[in-house]
């Protein structure tokens, strides 16, 4: 009957010693995304928002024919999406040429957010023929081999001695729609703690406006959408006049539930595309935060 005291007593001795190690940080897979990229054109990745001394990010990239890789203020970006003659003046850091398989870092120098920019290196005149235009020539229609794009994400993350919550980006949405003039309106979620990120994705033929707003004052757009402008007003969340950008939000714990509201600003019967993600706890959710050391 005695053995069972002394075991359990080494059993608490191995946990506190495990406990009391010095956590280990390595690079784990988070999220990936494959694309299929046109001649010149651009894919917008994920935007990665460092702490204030700046930070690190990691990912791999493959792609079947030469692309360029580089990291671009996230709000330059969206301005020279919307302003073509703007590119020429973007700040593009850590890039990489040339291309086709990769372990791409960067270091992130200050706590403004920055966006993954891939560019399809391809003209579309030098481009390479597939299927019958590849057969009979320049009278036939030309089929453009897509160029296959795969890019796998990293999480800077413990690895061991670790008693810590885990989180991971977990897609909401991810469709195309035909547009009407009625506004479009998808449930979130509940925030389950401060901080909580959401990434919103949005190509479309025409211009838009989005906001993430409570759910009872989406749904109050929804039935009198001539709110929306005042509603607009109670958010920081939310953008006007855009067809294609990428932006991240946080949620707090008193927000409530959430949706996301969107309309567009002129008639369309053509299909807009989105795509809605948030970093969710995946396991140890029970555990308090302990901040890096």
């Amino acid at each position: 009957m005695r053995k069972i005291p002394v075991l359990a007593f080494l059993v608490l001795m191995l946990a506190a010693s495990s406990w009391g190690q010095q956590r280990v940080f390595d690079w784990t897979r988070a999220n990936d995304e494959s694309v299929q990229l046109d001649p010149a054109d651009y894919h917008t990745g994920r935007v990665y928002r460092p702490a204030p001394e700046g930070g690190n990010m990691h990912v791999d990239i493959e792609a079947r024919q030469p692309i360029t890789i580089a990291m671009v203020w996230s709000d330059e970006w969206n301005n020279a999406l919307q302003h073509s003659e703007l590119m020429r003046q973007l700040d593009f850091r850590c890039l990489r040429e040339h291309v086709l398989s990769t372990t791409y870092e960067c270091h992130l120098p200050s706590d403004r957010p920055m966006v993954l920019v891939i560019h399809d290196e391809r003209t579309p005149n030098r481009a390479i023929l597939s299927g019958a235009g590849a057969i009979w020539g320049h009278n036939a229609r030309q089929f453009i081999s897509p160029n296959d794009l795969h890019i796998q994400y990293y999480s800077w993350t413990c690895t061991q001695n670790c008693i810590q919550p885990e989180f991971q980006w977990v897609r909401l949405v991810k469709e195309k729609y035909e547009l009407t003039s009625a506004p479009k309106i998808y449930s979130l979620l509940t925030p389950e703690r401060d901080g909580q990120e959401l990434s919103v994705k949005i190509k479309s033929p025409v211009p838009m406006t989005i906001a993430v707003l409570p759910s009872k004052s989406a749904d109050h757009v929804y039935d009198d959408p001539s709110t929306l402008r005042s509603q607009l007003d109670n958010t920081s969340c939310k953008q006007r006049g855009v067809q294609s950008m990428s932006f991240d939000c946080t949620f707090n714990l008193a927000d409530g539930p959430q949706s996301i509201i969107i309309m567009p600003d002129a008639s369309s019967h053509k299909k807009a595309e989105i795509e809605l993600q948030t970093v969710k706890c995946v396991a140890n959710c029970d555990v308090k935060l302990i901040p890096n050391q």
